[in-house]
């Protein structure tokens, strides 16, 4: 290398940014001619120099470490050499568990589920190693490929680096392993090997990993097994997804046989029984934490029996059957420097503490969220102050309160703006709930308008759990956006496709022929997408992971959904509806029995003079309830007011489009407006147009056809007396049916039990067949 280069030690940040990026692109290049086309332009001494500067500079300046540094070996080379692999059986994250009271509920939650109460559940209590999951697919007890857990469906092809794993057999033990099996454990590195990593890499004048976490991840997706073969990985199985035959009737008999079969697996976990045995393994663990030789980050507890867990299935992304709780936050002191603001996707506008860096449980904090103006005036923070702060669950910061004594004097109150930061310095405004109360959160009133609403819609839709486009991270996208490139989601589809944009790109200084193949690649690879991310994509508001989910699976093709999605805003409840049903006090069957009565003619009814207002909503409509005559005494005052509500929310009720659109499971009324709404604005239903014009949409995975009631809509209403609620929800979803919340044209059974009241009314009504639970039990076995 001839060109005459900077120390590191004189690089401001900006120019830090642009040699990293500089080395990353000519790194990629060396790795594609080596690894892919086995032609290397240059000599492994200078191969080597450019990932040496690579590594000073991130050793120097730490926080500017993308997920797509050579030093983590991510980028075209490893895309190539670590193929796509899709699980058998995805990979699922957990619930979270934070209180003693929490654990109680999981066990009480698992026991109305099944309908256990006075029984005692048995569960497994295992340590939560703080690793890197990853999945080791078995033919005939031999090893035939390893993955790392990717987005829990599709992850990375690390066959060859998981072979160097001491602790991972290639040739299973034993007897009694299924054909096929995929063992699932975590990959790791214990805090004596972590240290001898780090202590080598100081000595080499190479970068340390902050933890050992990060460490084993970067070691397992080393491009070359023999650097993954030099690092001191273990590994510990405690699970396993798709297998060809049954092979244990419990968890803790399972966790025997991966031990038989040569695995190593936690020595402390325990087989415990009720909510006292998850209590008492979970301060065993805790008190055990300190001595271990490696990480945990708490305790997962899991349902013992297998058949169970079966019948507890899963909810989306989580089992039912599994939890994980966390151990405390890890807490330290810093000083707040500043109170900047953020402007989110949806306009809300979130403090951020800037915090003078401190470590907190291994990892430097420099920013935390301070919520809410609100928040900030309760704890009365202050520029200048002392602060406690905390990652909660190990992860997120946040400040607890501060330390008065150690205020200055010259600190003063935090005046929340009341504008945008933006250029535009558009009005803030209170976001209100339906019923018009007002919340903490402030908003920005731009809207699209604004720059950081619109820049923040588009790192959403590019963002891992969306359309996660490689190649396309914050800088790359913010840059376009500034150029005027991107302006929405189509714009990134066009880009792909731009020639003349992609020539001045290549001209561009940070930016190479390689560069440029990887982002069109990238981008291209997006332009079939599954219906969930496309919807999660949309940025609508309260329409997270699991409400997407629900939507594909219940619309299919995203036809129905954008169809769904139209009609229910032209059906969505108008305010006059919204300001009884939102009115505390009077819930779903006290509006029901209001709207009854207001859709009715006038009924003469003996009422004595000077009745109040409760007295004569007592007489006129029964089955309203003491709160619920209150509460609309309160809100309307005199019998004129009420009436005239009540038969405007009569005319302003939802249709059945936006019923059906809230009744789907996960999804609810909230949602459904936000999905309303969404479709309701002239320029979110032109950006869908634009984006469906430049992509295909996968549909939803289709459910089950060949049962009883596959693609049929089924509503459960009164008490269920063989199984719970909820299971003969997951039941049905299992056997391919839609589970709806409420009664309308289209749905096809009601499965009702004792004490079924309005639903089992309107299924009357509307001659829709009704079933017992033992006729349901009868129909669901053929």
């Amino acid at each position: 290398m001839t060109e005459t280069l900077k120390s590191v030690s004189d690089l401001t940040e900006a120019e830090a940014v642009e040699e990293l990026t500089r080395l990353a692109d000519a790194i990629a290049a060396h790795d594609i001619r080596y690894y892919q086309e086995d032609q290397p332009s240059v000599s492994d001494a200078d191969y080597d120099a450019l990932k040496q500067r690579n590594a000073a500079i991130e050793a120097a300046f730490p926080h500017l470490i993308r997920e797509n540094s050579p030093s983590l070996r991510v980028g075209a080379a490893r895309a190539e050499q670590f193929s796509p692999v899709e699980h058998g059986v995805p990979m699922l994250s957990l619930d979270n568990a934070f209180s003693n009271e929490e654990a109680a509920e999981f066990d009480a939650r698992i026991r109305r589920f099944l309908r256990l109460e006075g029984e005692t559940v048995a569960y497994t209590a295992e340590p939560k190693i703080d690793g890197l999951s990853a999945s080791i697919r078995y033919e005939k007890g031999v090893l035939v490929q390893g993955a790392t857990r990717g987005d829990g469906r599709v992850g990375e092809d690390v066959t060859e680096n998981l072979r160097t794993v001491s602790d991972i057999p290639k040739r299973l033990s034993g007897k009694g392993w299924p054909d096929v099996i995929e063992i699932r454990g975590e990959v790791y590195l214990g805090h004596a090997e972590f240290a001898a990593l780090n202590a080598a890499a100081t000595e080499a004048g190479q970068k340390t990993y902050a933890n050992p976490r990060n460490a084993a991840a970067g070691s397992l997706r080393q491009i070359d097994p023999k650097i993954t073969a030099q690092r001191p990985l273990k590994f510990f199985a405690y699970a396993w997804g798709l297998f060809s035959q049954p092979f244990a009737e419990t968890q803790w008999e399972a966790l025997q046989l991966l031990k038989a079969w040569g695995f190593s697996t936690t020595p402390q976990s325990q087989r415990v029984e009720g909510a006292a045995g998850l209590l008492a393994a979970y301060a065993d663990m805790e008190a055990e934490r300190p001595k271990l030789g490696f990480d945990i980050d708490g305790v997962v507890y899991k349902v013992d029996r297998l058949d169970w867990q079966q019948r507890l299935g899963f909810i989306t992304r989580t089992p039912r059957w599994a939890i994980a709780r966390k151990f405390p936050a890890q807490r330290a002191r810093t000083i707040l420097e500043a109170i900047d603001l953020q402007v989110g996707r949806t306009g809300a506008v979130t403090p951020v503490a800037r915090l003078r860096p401190v470590t907190v449980g291994g990892v430097v904090v420099e920013n935390a969220t301070l919520h809410n103006a609100d928040e900030i005036a309760r704890k009365d923070i202050r520029v200048g102050d002392t602060v406690i702060l905390q990652r909660a669950g190990d992860v997120i910061p946040q400040i607890v309160g501060v330390v008065p004594e150690e205020r200055p004097a010259e600190a003063v109150p935090f005046a929340f703006p009341h504008v945008c930061p933006c250029d535009l310095k558009t009005p803030l405004a209170r976001e209100t709930t339906v019923s018009g109360a007002e919340t903490v959160v402030r908003r920005c009133t731009g809207e699209l308008a604004c720059p950081f609403q619109r820049i923040e819609h588009l790192r959403h839709f590019v963002s891992r759990r969306a359309y996660d486009i490689e190649g396309l991270g914050e800088k790359q996208l913010t840059a376009f956006f500034e150029r005027g490139w991107i302006r929405e989601p189509a714009d990134i589809f066009r880009l792909a496709r731009d020639e003349e944009k992609l020539t001045e790109l290549r001209q561009t200084e940070g930016y190479g022929e390689t560069s440029v193949k990887n982002l069109v690649a990238g981008i291209e690879a997006r332009r079939a997408i599954p219906l969930d991310r496309f919807i999660f994509g949309l940025g609508v508001r309260h329409v997270g992971e699991t409400t997407s989910m629900a939507l594909a699976r219940h619309y299919e093709t995203v036809e129905r959904f954008v169809a769904a999605g139209l009609a229910a805003e032209a059906q969505r409840p108008k305010a006059s509806y919204q300001d009884l049903a939102t009115l505390d006090g009077v819930g779903p069957t006290a509006l029901e029995a209001v709207l009854a009565w207001a859709g009715q003619p006038n009924q003469a009814l003996l009422i004595p003079d000077g009745a109040s207002l409760e007295e004569r909503l007592r007489l006129t409509i029964p089955k309203l309830n003491a709160t619920a005559r209150r509460a609309i005494a309160e809100r309307f005052g005199d019998w004129a007011s009420f009436e005239a509500a009540a038969r405007a929310a009569v005319d302003g009720r939802a249709g059945e489009d936006f019923l059906e659109l809230s009744a789907v499971d996960a999804v609810g009324p909230v949602a459904a407006r936000m999905v309303a709404e969404f479709f309701g604005e002239d320029h979110n239903r032109a950006r869908v147009d634009a984006l469906l014009a430049e992509l295909s949409v996968i549909p939803a995975e289709r459910p089950k056809t060949d049962t009883a009631i596959a693609g049929k809509t089924v509503v459960f209403t009164g008490s269920l007396e063989k199984m719970t609620r909820d299971e003969a929800k997951a039941q049905a979803e299992a056997l391919g049916a839609k589970v709806s919340g409420s009664v309308s044209k289209k749905t096809d059974l009601v499965v009702a039990g004792p004490g079924a009241g309005s639903k089992l009314k309107t299924a009357t009504d509307l001659g829709i067949q009704v079933l017992t639970e033992d006729e349901w039990l009868e129909l669901v076995k053929s």
